[in-house]
């Protein structure tokens, strides 16, 4: 199976882009809205959430993890990778989301001008513009945390008037930057992604992160077919979330367009 692991309900715009371009594998999903956000959480308890987290996903029959919280990915993915994995499943693999979305934007990017929107912890960490500078160093690079967006997210306040005016707050320095590309650096950003499309205007590419994402996991699969043979491939699809099931459900109905049969409470 592929496990799939996020703060909330924002890890459903990467799994929704899995199921489109790798329908016939079996996907495990495990959102901890109850913890949500992680981006205002200190590196020690980030890192100990998502260890709790991938260990619960490999237990219940997860390959391959794709960490596609963002905040997981730039202040667990590397010690889990070095220190976690060689000792207690080195046969699997846990991939992150920020190296595909660099790479993505440099290629993207007309004019060198590149904008990161993130959470708090995503945009101090500086990793985006490390990764960015790595691929081509004389990008100007610009960043701005925005802390209310996840949880607006998590509360279905998408398109409400009052996420909008946060929305526009937020990115209004940004735009007056001249930014040509702008990489939404959350999972939960892409149920905003028309509203900040529409505010940033026709000159600025705002990327489709969950598209990227999963274009790099089939190139990955590619070229890394002793992974891909050990992926179970029956069209399965588990859910589990450690806050409401109820409402995981029926938030995760409606986005994906798709039933859930079932959505099971999972204790970390």
């Amino acid at each position: 199976m592929i496990g799939v692991f996020d703060s909330g309900y924002g890890g459903l715009t990467i799994l929704k882009a899995f199921l489109k371009v790798l329908p016939s594998y079996d996907y495990l999903y495990l959102g901890d809205s109850a913890r949500a956000p992680y981006g205002n959480k200190s590196l020690k308890l980030v890192y100990d959430y998502t260890r709790e987290a991938i260990e619960f996903l490999f237990e219940h029959g997860a390959e391959l993890i794709v960490l596609a919280c963002n905040t997981a990915s730039v202040k667990a993915l590397h010690r889990i990778q070095r220190e976690w994995l060689p000792l207690h499943r080195p046969e699997q693999r846990v991939l992150g989301v920020v190296i595909p979305l660099a790479e993505a934007a440099v290629q993207a990017t007309r004019w060198g001008r590149i904008a990161v929107i993130g959470t708090q912890a995503t945009i101090e960490s500086r990793v985006y513009e490390e990764e960015l500078h790595k691929l081509n160093p004389g990008l100007k690079i610009f960043t701005r945390a925005c802390p209310l967006l996840v949880p607006l997210v998590e509360e279905g306040w998408v398109g409400k008037p009052e996420t909008n005016m946060i929305l526009k707050k937020y990115l209004r320095s940004l735009k007056s930057k001249d930014v040509d590309t702008l990489i939404p650096g959350c999972t939960h950003y892409p149920f905003l992604g028309k509203d900040i499309a529409r505010i940033m205007g026709r000159n600025c590419r705002v990327l489709d992160a969950p598209a990227v994402v999963a274009d790099k996991l089939v190139d990955y699969l590619g070229r890394h077919p002793e992974m891909e043979e050990r992926l179970s491939k029956c069209r399965k699809r588990d859910f589990y979330t450690t806050d409401d099931p109820e409402r995981f459900r029926t938030f995760g109905e409606n986005f994906l367009e798709q039933d859930i049969p079932d959505v099971r409470f999972a204790s970390l």
